[in-house]
C-alpha cells in the first residue's frame, strides 16, 4: 500500500485502521507499508472497506495490490535481527538469546514476537530514559502502561520500584507477550496486562500514566488519560513528532495537565505532564 503523503505516524495510523482484518505482522518500506496475512484470510474488498474510510486530508493510499509468497518463519528471521539496545548506559532491552552482555542498573529480557516497543524505536528509548529520570515518581506508586506492545516500560516501571503496574494494548498478541515477557523477568506479580482501549481505564487510579502511541491517538484519549490520573500525577507521552508539540500541549492544557519537561530524538518528541 502507497502512503500519500508517506510519514512512520502515518503508516502506524493505517495499522491501527487495518486492526479488524488478521494481518499477522506489518514491514514499513518507504513509501509503501507491506502487510503480511494468511492466504484464506485475505479479502481485498475488506481492505478497499478500510481504505475507503480514511481521512484523505491527512493522507491516502493511491494503490495496493496482494501477492503470494513462499511460507516462511517470519517470526524467526525478523527475531534473529534483534540486537540489544542500551538506554544512557543504565537500562540494557536484549532477548533470550543475547548471551555475555555487560550488565547495566535494568536488565529487561524480552521475547521479540514482532509486537511494538521492542525499545529500538526512538519513542521507546525516549520513554524509557523518562522513567529512569523520574523514578522518584514512580516508586511505591501505580503505574499504567497504555498501549503496552512487547511491555518494555511496565517491566522498567516495576524494576524502578513501580507498586503495582498495569498494561494495556489493543493488540491482543501485544497483550499476551507483555504477560509472557513480566514472567521471563519474574516481576509478573506486580503487572496486570489487558486487550483493549482507553475506555478501560479507571478514573482516579494511577499515579503515573505512560502512552507511546500516535498523534491522533493522544489527542483523542487526553482527557481521559487526565481524568484517570490521581492529582499530582504524571502523564507521559510519546510517539509523535517535534512539530506536533504545540497541538499535543494546547488538549493537554485543556484537559487540566501542565506542561513539566520535553526531550526529542531524530524528529521524535516526548513531553512530560502533571496533573493540576
Amino acid at each position: 500500500m502507497r502512503l500519500e503523503p508517506f510519514s512512520e505516524e502515518n503508516a502506524e495510523i493505517l495499522m491501527a485502521e487495518l486492526d479488524e482484518i488478521p494481518f499477522e505482522s506489518f514491514s514499513v518500506e518507504e513509501p509503501f507499508l507491506k502487510g503480511y496475512i494468511p492466504r484464506e484470510e485475505y479479502s481485498a474488498q475488506m481492505v478497499r472497506i478500510v481504505l475507503g474510510g480514511l481521512q484523505e486530508d491527512i493522507f491516502a493510499v493511491s494503490d495496493f495490490s496482494a501477492r503470494l509468497i513462499p511460507p516462511a518463519n517470519w517470526n524467526a528471521q525478523w527475531e534473529s535481527r534483534f540486537s540489544p539496545i542500551v538506554v544512557d548506559g543504565k537500562c540494557t532491552v536484549k532477548a533470550p538469546f543475547h548471551q555475555g552482555l555487560k550488565r547495566t542498573r535494568f536488565n529487561i529480557t524480552i521475547e521479540p514476537r514482532m509486537a511494538f516497543g521492542t525499545g529500538h524505536h526512538q519513542t521507546t528509548y525516549l520513554m524509557c530514559r523518562a522513567l529512569m529520570q523520574n523514578q522518584d515518581a514512580v516508586k511505591g506508586r501505580t503505574v499504567l502502561d497504555m498501549g503496552c506492545g512487547t511491555g518494555v516500560l511496565a517491566i522498567l516501571a516495576a524494576k524502578l520500584g513501580a507498586a503495582h503496574v498495569y498494561a494495556i494494548d489493543i493488540d491482543a498478541v501485544a497483550a499476551r507477550s507483555a504477560y509472557d515477557n513480566a514472567c521471563i523477568n519474574r516481576i509478573s506479580r506486580r503487572i496486570e496486562t489487558y486487550c483493549g482501549d482507553a475506555s478501560l481505564l479507571q478514573m482516579n487510579k494511577y499515579d503515573v500514566i505512560l502512552a507511546n502511541i500516535n498523534r491522533n491517538i493522544l489527542l483523542q484519549d487526553l482527557p481521559t488519560y487526565s481524568r484517570s490520573l490521581r492529582k499530582g500525577g504524571m502523564l507521559f507521552l510519546s510517539g509523535f513528532f517535534t512539530e506536533d508539540r504545540p497541538a499535543l500541549e494546547d488538549a493537554a492544557g485543556a484537559a487540566g495537565l501542565h506542561p513539566v519537561s520535553e526531550d526529542a530524538m531524530d524528529g521524535w518528541c516526548r513531553m512530560d505532564f502533571m496533573k493540576e
